[in-house]
């Protein structure tokens, strides 16, 4: 059977299998290592009483969120492009 790609979609190498999480858009269950990952950072305060505030020296956290997206939700957010027959195996 021909590969479509060198990893077969995957980032686990020959450790076996992985663990499944969950879809953050449509609650797919997909391996982690095949999901796609995004991580940003969540603001809690708007951006001009934030600049104030840094300017008198102050702290302002702020709070990481990661979400996993399952191919077709990272394709259809434009986190993955779809790419050409010739680029997907780049050996």
């Amino acid at each position: 059977m021909s590969k479509k790609r060198k990893s077969r979609g995957r980032s686990k190498g020959g450790k076996g299998s992985s663990v499944t999480i969950y879809c953050s858009n449509c609650g797919a269950s997909v391996p982690r290592d095949k999901a796609k990952k995004v991580t940003t950072r969540l603001s809690l305060v708007e951006p001009t009483l934030a600049r104030e505030l840094r300017a008198a020296g102050a702290y302002i956290a702020a709070p990481t969120t990661v979400r996993y997206y399952c191919i077709s939700c990272s394709v259809h957010y434009g986190i993955v492009k779809v790419r050409a027959k010739s680029e997907r195996r780049s050996w």
